[in-house]
């Protein structure tokens, strides 16, 4: 169990699943360079975060609702939690007769990715909400802008382990102080740290180095 002072960013998990050094470059070394795409994407989550919406019909919204969890040393902030009418037992809210079940929903500016970071991105705000309000949370969904739609996500056992894997790798990188060394490829491209990572020149280093110390070492032969 964590405390409040080992809280690191939930927002960190999906850096860390898409590109551990860029997760420490974040989060370790500071460095964050903004580029169109991390612009758009932060312009569209502070237009949710103030959008004004009452729901619909057996359905409530809260905005921008700030989430820990002291199991998994997280917190961060919700797009949109919405709370479902519950038939049968779930969670109480303030000046709302009956339960409700909460179904985080995050806001993506692109489209679906190759990889799980969005999904585990959502799942660990369904953790957080579940240490919260002592209620089981099966879903959520994420809403990309490009397709304008929604996609349901379940919250299944591997998605849910796959979370507090990286959770756990998370604190033990962030403890050790850690920045890992590039490992250049496709994705590279459209990362906003490409300049400060450098990942091509740093990872022709060694090579490069045991080129050079067979030079000097045939050079003094």
């Amino acid at each position: 169990m964590f405390t409040e002072d080992d809280l690191l960013p939930l927002s960190g998990l999906q850096h860390l699943l898409f590109c551990e050094r860029q997760w420490a470059l974040i989060h370790i070394e500071q460095i964050w360079i903004e580029n169109r795409l991390t612009a758009d994407g932060r312009v569209m989550h502070e237009r949710v975060h103030q959008t004004e919406s009452e729901g619909r019909p057996g359905v409530r919204i809260a905005r921008g609702l700030r989430l820990q969890s002291l199991r998994l040393g997280l917190s961060g902030q919700a797009d949109v939690v919405e709370f479902h009418k519950a038939v049968d037992g779930g969670i109480s809210l303030p000046g709302r007769p009956g339960f409700w079940t909460a179904f985080p929903v995050e806001y993506k500016r692109g489209r679906p990715k190759s990889d799980a970071c969005d999904e585990v991105q959502l799942c660990a705000q369904g953790l957080c909400l579940e240490e919260m309000f002592g209620a089981a949370i099966d879903g959520g969904a994420l809403y990309y802008g490009e397709p304008r739609r929604r996609t349901d996500i379940a919250f299944t056992v591997e998605l849910r382990e796959q979370t507090e894997s990286l959770a756990a790798r998370m604190h033990n990188l962030y403890r050790d102080r850690l920045t890992p060394p590039p490992v250049f490829g496709p994705k590279c491209d459209a990362c906003s740290l490409r300049d400060a990572c450098l990942p091509k020149v740093i990872s022709r280093a060694p090579r490069v180095a045991k080129y050079l110390s067979r030079a000097l070492a045939g050079e003094e032969e």
